[in-house]
């Protein structure tokens, strides 16, 4: 049986002056594998993904492992405490107003100068170099002054100092109320089938200060910049953002499911030896983000979403009832809302309640078989 450590380490103070801390654990590999890291529960309310690193661990345990993998629940400890009655919020820092996963901070501006540097290397020097370079630089950031980092920026910088040791990075997610979907760089689009996971948005070698992103983009830009140089260097890291669900609420055994989903796709990629773990025969569909259609509601009321998750919507298919039962009398009070195009329901607002201009519905559109 594997052996798994655990370490707590500081990401910050709340203030009372005691340290905030989140759990790191840890287990090792042969070394021959590439370096796994996984984190969930960046938003409060997305608490899925900690069920899904307990069913990891148990599996990890028994498993023989090429990689080292670091798995961090609890990525956030003040989101996933920031409450509101009975609803968990946590999806924005509540002093800033910034979304808690648009923090990560963009090393673009490394790599001009590191290809000049290491034009001639070969492939092991500028993986292990631009890696260490990665490691350093947010290194730097978190050892300046102490002033210059708000609590969000402190957190973020924690966690990508942690992944910036791995090849692989895997941060879990929930939507609001949501089907399962991945948000995949389109230069890995092979690795998407790996994953059992219907709904893959591949996304473009742009940041936006996510996770993901501040993992894959210096990578992907790197290869182009030997590429533009007259080299091909492979992009030799992948980052996922894995969208488990729906938000506040765990299922253990939907999460056995995730875990084995997870366990293919790094058997896929050799960080786990003499493993059984294989994707799911399923039908699965992908869109570029620019076809990523945000809906939001024409009208204020209360809805009823008729649109099932997951399901085909054709054009002119009603999606939403909208009441508004103070124009009972002076107009229609019931009104159907349709699509106006072909798509695939991925997500919808939490409550039924909504203002004009809410984001009602995320829809793929203009979609494929992967």
């Amino acid at each position: 049986m594997n052996q798994i450590t655990q370490e707590n380490i500081q990401v910050g103070e709340i203030a009372n002056g005691l340290p905030l801390t989140i759990p790191v654990y840890r287990l090792e590999g042969n070394g021959s594998g590439p370096n796994v890291y996984i984190q969930a529960n960046m938003h409060g309310a997305e608490v899925q993904g900690n069920a899904v690193i307990y069913q990891l661990l148990e599996k990890l345990k028994h498993a023989t492992l090429a990689s080292s993998v670091t798995l961090v629940p609890y990525a956030n400890p003040i989101g996933c405490n920031q409450k509101s009655g009975e609803f968990t919020l946590g999806r924005f820092d509540p002093i800033t107003g910034t979304n808690w996963n648009r923090m990560y901070q963009d090393h673009s501006h490394l790599v001009n100068d590191f290809v000049a540097e290491f034009i001639d290397a070969d492939i092991e020097t500028i993986k292990r170099e631009f890696q260490q370079r990665l490691i350093d630089t947010t290194s730097a950031i978190l050892d300046g002054p102490s002033y210059a980092l708000n609590t969000g920026k402190r957190i973020a910088l924690n966690l990508q100092k942690l992944a910036h040791q791995a090849d692989i990075v895997l941060d879990l997610h929930t939507g609001p109320i949501s089907a399962k979907h991945l948000y995949c760089p389109t230069y890995a689009k092979n690795s998407a089938r790996y994953f059992d996971i219907e709904h893959v948005l591949l996304i473009p070698n742009e940041f936006d200060g996510a996770m993901d992103e501040a993992n894959f983009c210096p990578w992907w830009q790197l290869s182009e910049t030997y590429q533009a140089a007259g080299r091909d260097i492979p992009v030799l890291v992948e980052a996922f953002t894995v969208e488990l669900g729906s938000q506040e609420k765990i299922d253990l055994s939907e999460a056995e499911n995730d875990a084995n989903s997870i366990l293919s796709y790094l058997t896929y990629k050799e960080a786990l030896l003499n493993s059984q773990f294989k994707p799911q025969p399923i039908t699965r569909y992908a869109c570029y983000l620019n076809d990523y259609l945000a809906f939001y509601a024409p009208m204020g009321g209360m809805v009823e979403y008729t649109a099932e998750l997951g399901s085909h919507i054709k054009t002119g298919d009603t999606i939403a009832k909208i009441l508004r039962m103070e124009r009972y009398l002076s107009e229609q009070p019931l009104n159907n809302i349709t699509l106006d195009k072909d798509a695939i329901t991925i997500l919808h607002f939490a409550s039924a309640s909504v203002n004009q201009g809410t984001e009602l519905y995320k829809f793929f559109t203009n979609y494929f078989e992967l």
